[in-house]
C-alpha cells in the first residue's frame, strides 16, 4: 500500500489545509543565496557531461539526488566523489533512478564541506499560535521531532517587527554559540526570517546548518510556499508534484492522488478513503486513486468524481459513503442522475451508511443499483469483480 506517497501528496501538501507548494533543494539555496545565507558552492545538472563540468571546476564534491523528500542519504540518494570521472559515475546512478519512491531528474553538485559543527534553522508558520516561529537547535543534522526538547529554542517574533537582531543573538546565546561566531549566525537568521516573509514562505529550513572552516554555511534547504500566495510568487520556480490527472482533479476542487491499481475509488473525506485503500488491499485489491470528494454530493460534483476516475481506466468502481453532513438520498439521486445522462463502462459497488441511509439505499435498489451497508462486503465484492471473477 502507498501509504508514502498518499502522505506526501495529500497530508504532507495540506498542513495548514490548504495547498502548498514544495522547492527542491538546489532552488531553496538559490533563494537564500539571494538573501545573503552562505551556500555550497555549485548547481544542478540533469545531464552527465554538467556533472563532469561543475566537479571539475570545484574539486571534491557531493552529488545529491533532487527529490522532494527526507532522508535521502538513507536512501542511497546522496554521494561523494574526489574527481569529476567519480562524480559522472556518482550522477549515472542516481539520474533516472528513484528516490523513496519518486524519479530523479536532477542532482544537485556542490562543494564537499568539511564539517565541525551541525545546527538546525528553521522559520514556519504556528498554526495554533497563528504566527511565525523560529526554531533553532544545536542538534542539527537529525529530523527535529527527534530532538529533545532542552535542545530546541523557539521564539515568535512579533509578526509586524520580524526579527530583531539582539532577539536572534539572543537565540544564539540560548545556543550556546561561541561568541565570535555569534554576530555571523544572528544575520543568517535575520536573512533566513526575511526569506519567509518575502517569499510568503510556511516554511524555510536548513538542516544542517553548518560550522565549516571558520564560516557558517547552510548545508541543506526546504522551502514550502504558500499556493495562495503564488500571485505574488511568480518568479519562483516552484515544483509541481501533481500528474496531468492530479492537476485536472485540484481544478475541480477535489483532493486526488494517483495510484497505480485497478479499482477506483470515491469516498467522502480523508480518513474513510484511507480507510477504505487499506480495506481493498486487505481483501487482495489494488487501488487505482485516493479521491476524497468531501461533502460534494450534488449531480455536477459526482459527474466531476466520476470523470476523473473513469480516466484512469479502471476494472471497477467503488464508491463508499458514510452521510454525516452528507446525506444518502443526495448521494443516491446525484448517482442516478449522471448515471442515466452517461453511460458508465464499467461495475460501480456502492457503499450508503449514515442520515437518510434507508431512503438513499431504496433510491439505488429502485433504479437497479446495488447498494451495500458492510465495507467489508462491499470491498470483497468490487475486489471479485476486479479480478474478472
Amino acid at each position: 500500500m502507498p501509504v508514502e506517497k498518499i502522505f506526501h501528496r495529500y497530508y504532507g501538501l495540506r498542513l495548514r489545509g490548504d495547498e502548498q507548494v514544495k522547492l527542491f533543494e538546489y532552488m531553496g539555496k538559490e533563494l537564500l543565496a539571494g538573501y545573503g545565507v552562505p551556500v555550497p558552492r555549485g548547481r544542478a545538472a540533469g545531464e552527465l557531461r554538467e556533472v563532469a563540468e561543475i566537479a571539475g571546476k570545484i574539486g571534491p564534491v557531493v552529488i545529491k539526488s533532487q527529490v522532494l523528500s527526507g532522508k535521502r542519504g538513507k536512501a542511497g540518494g546522496i554521494k561523494f566523489a574526489s574527481t569529476p570521472g567519480d562524480a559522472v559515475r556518482a550522477a549515472d546512478e542516481l539520474l533516472g533512478s528513484r528516490i523513496n519512491g519518486l524519479p530523479v531528474e536532477k542532482v544537485l553538485v556542490e562543494q564537499k564541506l568539511n564539517i565541525e559543527r551541525e545546527y538546525y534553522l528553521a522559520v514556519a508558520v504556528d498554526g495554533a499560535a497563528k504566527k511565525p516561529v523560529v526554531i533553532a537547535s544545536s542538534r542539527g543534522g537529525m529530523d527535529i521531532e527527534e530532538v529533545p526538547d532542552q535542545y530546541i529554542v523557539k521564539v515568535h517574533p512579533d509578526i509586524e517587527q520580524g526579527l530583531p537582531f539582539d532577539l536572534a543573538l539572543d537565540i544564539c546565546k540560548k545556543l550556546e554559540i561561541e561568541e565570535r561566531y555569534q554576530n555571523e549566525m544572528a544575520g543568517i537568521m535575520g536573512n533566513v526570517y526575511q526569506v519567509f516573509r518575502a517569499k510568503d514562505a510556511e516554511l524555510v529550513e536548513i538542516n544542517p546548518l553548518v560550522f565549516s572552516e571558520g564560516i557558517i554555511i547552510a548545508a541543506d534547504a526546504k522551502v514550502v510556499i504558500d499556493d495562495e500566495a503564488l500571485f505574488r510568487q511568480q518568479e519562483i520556480p516552484y515544483v509541481d508534484e501533481r500528474t496531468p490527472v492530479e492537476k485536472q482533479a485540484y481544478e475541480l476542487g477535489l483532493s486526488y492522488v494517483e495510484l497505480d491499481g485497478n479499482i477506483a475509488i470515491m469516498a467522502n473525506g480523508a480518513g474513510i478513503t484511507m480507510a477504505t485503500l487499506d480495506t481493498i488491499q486487505h481483501y487482495g485489491g489494488s487501488p487505482a486513486n485516493f479521491l476524497d470528494a468531501g461533502g460534494g454530493t450534488g449531480m455536477e460534483a459526482t459527474a466531476r468524481a466520476l470523470e476523473i476516475l473513469l480516466a484512469a481506466n479502471p476494472r471497477a468502481i467503488f464508491i463508499n459513503i458514510f452521510g454525516g453532513i452528507t446525506r444518502c438520498d443526495d448521494v443516491a439521486n446525484a448517482f442516478v442522475k449522471v448515471k442515466e445522462s452517461k453511460p458508465i463502462p464499467v461495475p460501480v459497488v456502492i457503499r450508503l451508511v449514515g442520515t437518510n441511509q434507508a431512503e438513499g439505499q431504496k433510491i439505488l435498489r429502485d433504479n437497479g443499483i446495488g447498494v451495500y451497508e458492510s465495507m467489508e462486503e462491499a470491498v470483497v465484492k468490487v475486489v471479485e469483480l476486479a479480478s474478472g471473477n
